[in-house]
């Protein structure tokens, strides 16, 4: 783990040339951790993607009452 720690700029650049696919990061010789490129199209959130599809409420950010009860002063 303290190699990874130290060697992390360096494993991210394998990942990056094709070097390596997949970087496994043990712990006391245990498997614990992978890491991989993040395919862009694959797992990119557009915001907004609602727009316009719903309108909030006015009183959205009212408290429920029944809530505001279950936790008290905590709110």
């Amino acid at each position: 783990m303290l190699q990874a720690k130290t060697d992390l700029s360096k494993l991210v650049k394998k990942l990056e040339t094709g070097e390596e696919e997949v970087v496994v990061i043990a712990r006391n010789g245990k498997p614990i951790v992978q890491m991989t490129l993040i395919n862009e199209k694959q797992n990119t959130k557009r915001l907004g993607i609602a727009e316009g599809l719903f309108d909030v409420p006015s009183d959205f950010t009212e408290w429920d009452k029944e809530l505001e009860e279950l936790f008290g002063d905590k709110i």
